[in-house]
């Protein structure tokens, strides 16, 4: 049965006080970072919505994770578990973990792109196509047409355009 509450379904376990900016501060701060959003300074930020790299509060395991991790740099227990959990489920022999997807993909488009190649996608997100464009590989953006218009009312905005990928 689902429940329909005002609040959110969870404890929030880390407070950081944050400084509420007036629309007035945030169209100035935009305009003196010339509109570059990695150029905001972090204390003019009330909500990051640039980032998805979990930049938000910890669950209590998470935090317990954290406490129990063996960070040694090579040969760690927590490598070694992830190592056999990954061989487990997706029968790799070879992991190379990574911090952040940017980084995976820096990796991967080393291994798969070349000078020449084009990578197709419906939008690319900024650090992909710096590593396919790193690789003297062309990020090529096919968005549907309805993706691009804000005000228009669609089902899924993220599609292919796939006459344009033809």
């Amino acid at each position: 049965m689902a429940i329909k509450t005002i609040i959110e379904p969870f404890k929030i376990k880390t407070v950081e006080p944050i400084h509420w900016t007036t629309r007035e501060e945030r169209e100035r701060f935009l305009h003196q970072a010339h509109y570059n959003l990695f150029l905001l300074p972090a204390d003019s930020i009330v909500i990051d919505l640039l980032t998805d790299s979990g930049t938000a509060a910890m669950s209590t395991r998470q935090w317990a994770a954290m406490m129990v991790g063996d960070e040694c740099y090579a040969g760690s227990h927590s490598f070694e578990r992830l190592h056999r959990i990954v061989q487990d489920i997706f029968g790799y022999r070879h992991v190379i973990p990574t911090h952040q997807g940017r980084a995976a993909e820096r990796i991967l488009f080393s291994v798969m792109c070349k000078n020449g190649d084009v990578v197709p996608n419906n939008t690319h997100f900024d650090t992909t196509r710096a590593n396919i464009e790193s690789m003297g590989a062309e990020p090529v953006e096919l968005l549907i047409p309805e993706g691009k218009d804000p005000l228009l009312l669609h089902p899924f905005k993220g599609n292919m355009d796939v006459v344009a990928l033809e």
